[in-house]
């Protein structure tokens, strides 16, 4: 179930279904289950899960800058939440983790770009990422509980099985 759901958001990442997409930007797929993986992981598990994600995306997309930091990041972050403390597992917590994670992620990735030193100019580069990053956290947020609950439910009900 783990694998095949990493390979359905793999597939899910370049695809556009109607009312899937804004302004052209998809849902950050892989970080929707970076963050459903690492809400209840260690931070190491957290940060491995994000950063082999990351480079499965790179795989499929240009790996300069990489993804990897920023899922790792992500999947740290995440982690480090103190969920019994401020967190109840709800809709709206998980949609509010992944946007303002999305956000980061997006923000991680245009500060890679200004510091490889493209051709493009910094402003150019800042003033389409607030765009993608505004994007991707809403299309990313609203659809968190859809990934999160399915798998969440069978992790849960994988460590019933190991007591």
């Amino acid at each position: 179930m783990t694998v095949g759901s990493v390979l359905l958001c793999l597939l899910l990442l370049p695809t556009r279904l109607p009312g899937m997409e804004l302004l052209g930007i998809g849902p950050n797929w892989l970080l929707i289950w970076v963050v459903a993986w690492s809400v209840k992981r260690t931070v190491f598990a957290g940060a491995l899960a994000g950063i082999v994600l990351g480079l499965l995306q790179d795989s499929m997309t240009s790996p300069n800058p990489s993804h990897a930091i920023s899922l790792g990041i992500v999947g740290a972050l995440t982690s480090l939440l103190q969920k019994q403390r401020f967190i109840e597992e709800d809709f709206i917590s998980i949609a509010v983790i992944v946007f303002v994670l999305a956000v980061l992620a997006e923000t991680i990735f245009g500060l890679q770009l200004t510091l490889l030193g493209n051709e493009r100019k910094v402003t150019d580069i800042w003033t389409y990422y607030q765009r993608v990053a505004l994007a991707s956290a809403i299309l990313s947020s609203l659809w968190a509980p859809v990934v999160y609950y399915p798998l969440n439910l069978w992790w849960q009900r994988m460590k019933l099985l190991e007591q």
